[in-house]
Formats: structure tokens, sequence, C-alpha cells
């Protein structure tokens, strides 16, 4: 079905590659469909219980391809693209209601690194590196990096990362708080998966309204997400997962959630 992803679902665990090796996984217009498809068929896809994206060959993502629009520059409105290709893939992520997984495989650049940010979690091999390279060709950052950053980072950090496109290692991006873990190559593919099958076999519902929550918590006030809280908790605990939970803790047992 897809030309530019690879799509699959295991054992609660939808995976999404970005396939285009050859150009280190750089965005074209074929890739942003196929992506923003996968992404809309993993959120109703009630058999996901997390999703998985990672970048195929030696790079996650290197942002757009330049290559594809070369002839076109000062002609194609970015803006146009920014809103039709880009900014509904990392809504579909933030607000996608089960946890998002960064596969970071090796180097994300521009909207690459956008991409990797918007995820929840971050497991990332030690050769990765971020780099917001918007400034070198006279672009500013998009695709959410001017909202993450500021926030992951603090104003004068994602100031320099941006300004200066400062190339960020996969261990210092973990001391920023960016990235969750860093480990050897060999070792990668083992981290991720055993983060994906917690979350396959967690509490979906509650994983949903919580990042529904803090996803809020950018904007509110306590007095608003003291409400949100209420909201969230009353939801919740209606959930066949909260039941189950508090069955298997008095059981002491291990509890079987079913994401429901």
């Amino acid at each position: 079905m897809y030309t530019t992803i690879l799509y699959s679902v295991e054992n609660g665990i939808g995976r999404i590659t970005l396939n285009r090796p050859d150009v280190f996984n750089s965005f074209n217009e074929q890739l942003s469909a196929d992506f923003i498809d996968a992404l809309k068929k993993a959120t109703k896809d009630e058999a996901v219980r997390t999703v998985i994206i990672t970048g195929e060959g030696k790079a996650f993502c290197s942002g757009q391809d330049l290559k594809d629009i070369k002839g076109e520059v000062g002609q194609r409105s970015l803006g146009e693209s920014v809103l039709r290709r880009y900014n509904p893939m990392i809504v579909a992520i933030r607000e996608m209601p089960k946890p998002v997984i960064c596969r970071l495989n090796g180097v994300a650049a521009g909207a690459g690194a956008s991409l990797a940010l918007a995820c929840d979690m971050i497991i990332a091999v030690e050769t990765a590196s971020l780099i917001e390279v918007f400034s070198n060709v006279g672009l500013v950052p998009d695709s959410g990096s001017s909202f993450f950053l500021p926030h992951l980072v603090g104003y004068n950090k994602a100031f320099e990362l941006i300004s200066l496109a400062s190339k960020v290692s996969a261990q210092e991006a973990k001391d920023l708080g960016i990235i969750y873990k860093v480990v050897p190559a060999e070792e990668l593919d083992n981290a991720v998966n055993e983060l994906a099958t917690r979350y396959a076999n967690g509490p979906t519902k509650s994983y949903a309204i919580t990042k529904k929550m803090l996803n809020k918590a950018y904007t509110a006030t306590l007095n608003q997400m003291l409400q949100e809280e209420y909201y969230g908790q009353e939801m919740a605990g209606r959930s066949e997962d909260y039941k189950e939970g508090v069955t298997a803790f008095n059981e002491k047992r291990k509890p079987n959630f079913k994401g429901k």
C-alpha cells in the first residue's frame, strides 16, 4: 500500500518506518502523504496500543528533501507546505491517544528533528544526533521545533541550537532532558521493544488521558489543570483497566490490562 514507508502491527505495537534510505529518509510529497496516512491508521486501529517511529538505514530523517524542490526556490509556498504536509503529522502524533516512541537510529535534522521531538519518548543509538538546520538555508524552525525546544531546554538554549544550527549528540540530548535513553547500536532494538511492549500491555486509556492532560498543561493555569485532573480521573476511574488494576493489586498479581 505504501511506497515510502514500512508499516506493521504486531502484539499491540504499530511500527512506522520512514523508507527512503538513499536520501536519508528526507520528506518528499509522497513520504509526507504516506506517513500522515499511517499515523491516522495507527490512531484508529484498536489493535495498536503503542507506536514506534523510526528510519530505515543510517539516518532517522533529514527533513525536507531539498533536491526534490530544486528549481522551485522562491516560487514554492513554504507556508502552504508546512500547513498541508508537516503540521498534520506533528498534530497527529501529539493527539494520538497512544504512546509514541521514537527509535532514533541516526541523524534527525530539520523537520526530522521536529518529528523526533514530537514523540512522547525517544530512545537513541549512541551515534545519533539532532540538528536544527533551518538557519543554514535562511529559514526558521517549523514542524513544532519552536514549541518543543523552548519547553524542553529553555529559551536561551533553544535559540542557540536553532540560530547556530548546533549539532547535539544523543548523549548531550539526554543530558538536556530531550532523550529518554541512549544505548549502543546492538542494544537499540531490545531497548525500544522492551519499552513498546510495556506500553502495549499497559493501561492504554490512562496513557491517552495523561497525554491529553500534559499537552494542555503547556498553556493552562494551575486551577485549569486541577479541573483537567478531575475530568481525567473521572474517566480513568470508569475504565476496565482501573478495575483490573485494583483487583490485581488486592490479589497480589500482575494486572492484565486490555486497554479498555
